[in-house]
Parts: structure tokens; sequence; C-alpha cells
């Protein structure tokens, strides 16, 4: 099981094969703060649309994020800044509630390619 990073539905919907066929051979979660950075992305550069579509067929398979993964999640952030790596407020939230939910990270994001609880995928 996965819990998508943005960065992999952008690519899922740009068709990625590899993304594609991670995505739809697993059950795959995400939340309101990487559907919001989706929308925002895609109204920004396929219009209003697209935006709306992804937005929905994600929505399908969001979760709640606890306060207490949220509080977590910038430790996290902290941490990653800690070691030189600057990560978003959403992807903090994301990879942290992977890890405290045994789902893999899916992401292509450079600053995940060598930590653990991570599928990285480009």
């Amino acid at each position: 099981m996965y819990f998508l990073d943005t960065y992999a539905m952008l690519e899922y919907v740009k068709g990625n094969r590899k993304c594609v066929e991670m995505i739809e051979s697993n059950v795959a979660r995400t939340s309101d703060f990487q559907l919001i950075e989706l929308y925002y992305i895609t109204l920004r550069e396929q219009g209003e649309e697209l935006a709306e579509k992804y937005f929905e067929a994600f929505a399908l398979n969001k979760v709640q994020i606890p306060e207490k993964t949220l509080k977590n999640a910038m430790k996290t952030k902290a941490e990653f800044h800690a070691k030189g790596k600057k990560i978003s407020y959403v992807d903090a939230i994301g990879y942290q509630y992977a890890k405290e939910n045994n789902l893999k990270f899916l992401t292509g994001d450079k600053e995940f390619e060598k930590e653990e609880n991570v599928e990285f995928v480009k």
C-alpha cells in the first residue's frame, strides 16, 4: 500500500508508466493536503477542468490526518532541515502519515530518495 505524494499523482496523470502501474496495482491513499497541491499545480498548468477531474479522482482514496501526525510531521520537517534537506509542509505530512500507518511514501522528490519507508519513482 502507498501514500501518494503530489509528485506521484502528477506523474500518474502525465502517463508515467511506472507510476500508473504502481498506483493501479496497489491500494493508494492521499490526503487533502496533497489534493490541494495537485489542484493548484494542475489549475495553473492545465486549467480548472482538469484540476477538478484529477482532484475528484484521487479524492476517492483520501484519509484524514490526525493532529498528532501533523505535529510529528513538523518534527520530521525540522529533522530534514537539520540534515540540509528542504521539504515542504505537505511532503512532511504525507511522509509522516505513511510512516505511522505502514504505507510506502510514493514520490520522486530527490529529498526522499534514500529515506526509509519510501518508494522512489522517476
